[in-house]
């Protein structure tokens, strides 16, 4: 069933929608009842279901955009897109640029949402480019985390990391399967992904089960304002994901791999699919991998769109060809997982990272980290920064410090309130600014580290419209499954617009009820961050106005 999905973005890429006599033709060919297709097509944001007027420019909404003045932007481009004709202006979720905010997208070309000029001749063009490459910093010592920012031919081939990008795994198949997880189990690395689980503990849990085949995932579908931090990763690293979803697949003894990348991520799509074709070419995928009894293969599943789909299950559902709402847990993916088959699915970084103290050793994991903590951590940084883009920092380095690696605040403004972890961790003031990037740190202050998405946030914000965003991102994100998330989130939303803070009981109230009983994460969290700003900036709310 899986090719439904498939199918649809081919069709869709064909025709540039998917219109109901297509649509029947498609059933017809692959035996399935259309109203699968009619489910499935309805359920993703990527999907057209009417024709489009024009070229389809869509504009970001969310967080990070809309603090660099998307809504102004949009307003502008639809105004003069209107006076033009043939240009169809659409706001849509977060983009994954939120490093190039405010964020258009015409196709796979990312423009400035405030360049009315471009995004017209863009239009006029109908055609995709090369995106520009954003502000990042890896550190030179380390050949596994090496600057590529070019896109040539030495550096896909990995002849920046001396010739042999795959000599992590050629060691590893020299060892027993247990070994590198054991290594994992030392340096305690956890899932860079947002939920923290230890690593090690996941691959020995999906390693013991009996069953196959078995399967390895990676979630490549990072789609909450403030992360992109693996878009960077895929770009310019592309092989250690690769070598880590392989080391990952002889621990755990998985045959088939699959990158699950969003759509939106066309251009990192270009350079893993020709990493996967060195990888092949190399002999470090395929069968008897290097000489060894180890074979194992990974094809690219691209997401037809949805925030839910970060989640592990709803991700499955959607591979399935479903529509892809979170599953009732247990069973978990590691025991039951794709088909019913144990399934590892692990964060583009989390891989990355595995790959990395598989060769060094715990002991390397532990050093880099500040006195206290172990490891280093890619963060995306974005919102009133003077230098949004994706560095490396080592863990226990202070929020400050990271503000001072991105330039500080724009127009030296104050810092007024930070986001740790992206759209989904709770707000803190600027006197946690010498906190430091750690789980357990950012947990004991009352909120988290997530995924690694740091939204810094000028004082002059008016912040109960930037919670009041956050909550109708998570609104316009929820599956539907759970009535919980489906009505609480619109019930917030109405709330605040209507009254702004004044009903804070009831907030709160929903909020308990979401957080006890929605299915997965979205509605479990979807309130958090606006009560955090109610319950540590009571000053500075205001009137917001309806979307």
């Amino acid at each position: 069933m899986s090719e439904i999905i498939r199918e649809l973005l081919a069709l869709q890429e064909e025709e540039g929608w998917l219109s109901p006599s297509s649509l029947e033709a498609l059933a017809a060919r692959l035996r399935f009842p259309l109203h699968r297709l009619e489910s499935v097509s309805t359920f993703y944001t990527h999907f057209k279901r009417e024709k489009p007027e024009g070229v389809v420019v869509e504009v970001c909404r969310d967080l990070s955009c809309r603090l660099a003045g998307a809504e102004s932007a949009c307003s502008r481009v639809r105004n003069h897109a209107a006076a033009e004709g043939g240009i169809e202006v659409v706001e849509v979720s977060c983009l994954g640029r939120c490093d190039q905010a405010p964020a258009a997208a015409i196709g796979d070309r990312v423009l400035d949402a405030m360049n009315t000029e471009s995004i017209l001749a863009a239009a006029a063009l109908g055609s995709s480019a090369a995106v520009p490459r954003p502000v990042r910093s890896w550190p030179a010592a380390d050949p596994y985390f090496s600057d590529s920012s070019d896109s040539s031919d030495a550096s896909m081939t990995g002849d920046r990391t001396g010739g042999d990008v795959y000599r992590v795994l050629r060691s590893v198949l020299s060892e027993t399967r247990e070994a590198p997880i054991e290594r994992l189990e030392a340096a305690g690395l956890r899932g860079m992904g947002g939920a923290g689980f230890p690593t090690a503990r996941k691959w020995s849990l999906v390693s013991a089960e009996p069953m196959t085949p078995k399967h390895v995932v990676c979630n490549a579908d990072e789609s909450e304002p403030g992360t992109f931090k693996d878009r960077e990763i895929l770009h310019d690293l592309p092989h250690l994901v690769i070598e880590g979803m392989a080391i990952a697949a002889y621990c755990v003894g998985a045959e088939r791999g699959t990158v699950f990348i969003r759509h939106e991520y066309g251009p990192e799509r270009e350079r893993l699919e020709a990493a996967l074709a060195h990888a092949r070419d190399s002999g470090a995928l395929g069968d008897q991998i290097f000489g060894s009894d180890f074979s194992f293969e990974i094809d690219v599943f691209v997401s037809p769109g949805g925030y839910i789909l970060g989640e592990e299950t709803a991700l499955l559902e959607c591979m399935e060809g479903r529509r892809g709402e979170p599953r009732n847990k247990p069973p978990f993916p590691g025991t039951s997982g794709l088909y019913g088959r144990p399934t590892l699915i692990n964060n583009v970084e989390t891989l990355v990272h595995a790959v990395s103290i598989v060769h060094h050793g715990s002991d390397w994991w532990h050093e880099l980290g500040l006195e206290g903590f172990s490891g280093h951590k890619f963060i995306s940084v974005s919102g009133d920064v003077e230098l949004p883009g994706v560095s490396l920092f080592a863990v226990g380095t202070s929020l400050r410090e990271v503000l001072a690696r991105q330039g500080g605040m724009k127009r030296d403004e104050a810092v007024g309130a930070v986001a740790p972890g992206g759209a989904s961790s709770n707000f803190l003031g600027p006197e946690a600014l010498d906190l430091a990037l750690d789980f357990d740190s950012l947990a004991a202050a009352g909120t988290m580290l997530g995924s690694g998405a740091v939204v810094f946030v000028a004082e002059e914000r008016d912040l109960l419209d930037v919670g009041l965003s956050i909550t109708r991102f998570f609104r316009n994100e929820s599956c539907g499954k759970c009535v919980p998330c489906r009505v609480g989130s619109e019930k917030a939303v109405a709330l605040i617009e209507k009254g702004g803070a004044a009903d804070q009981v009831l907030l709160r109230s929903l909020a308990d009820t979401m957080q006890q009983t929605s299915i997965c994460g979205l509605g479990q969290v979807a309130l958090g961050p606006l009560l955090s700003i109610l319950t540590r900036f009571p000053d500075r709310v205001g009137h917001v106005d309806s979307d």
